[in-house]
């Protein structure tokens, strides 16, 4: 099992910068074992995926409507993953989450940028873009 923890929110002008951190607390496996997504929830809308991490295989994948905005990275020896978001604009507010989930199937965009591939979820932290 693994505990997630979520930070790095806050308020911020459309056309500002902030860095989510996913610190993960593992017991018997490493950073390497798991994919890690990204995702968020607006208010009145369905959860939809941000981005996904595979650090053992060093591939990650983010959502076309944030490409070229959003990166995704991964810190092993201190079990975080990063999400790295400039020209934050309005229809970017929402909770963020991080989720992990141990490798079963091979990493894919077309796996691992679903919500129902993880088990295991973060609190969230809001991010709120002010027009």
């Amino acid at each position: 099992d693994v505990q997630l923890q979520a930070s790095g929110g806050g308020l911020v002008q459309a056309g500002g910068s902030l860095r989510l951190s996913c610190v993960m607390s593992l017991d018997r496996f490493s950073l390497d074992d798991y994919a890690i997504g990204w995702f968020r929830q607006a208010p009145g809308k369905e959860r939809e995926a941000v981005a996904c991490i595979s650090p053992r295989d060093g591939r990650s994948y983010v959502k076309v409507s944030v490409k070229g905005r959003f990166t995704v990275s991964s810190d092993d020896p201190k079990n975080t993953v990063y999400l790295q978001m400039n020209n934050l604009q309005p229809e970017d507010t929402a909770v963020y989450y991080c989720a992990a989930e141990l490798h079963i199937r091979g990493f894919s965009a077309e796996l691992y940028l679903r919500s129902e591939m993880y088990e295991d979820w973060g609190q969230g932290t809001q991010v709120t873009v002010s027009s």
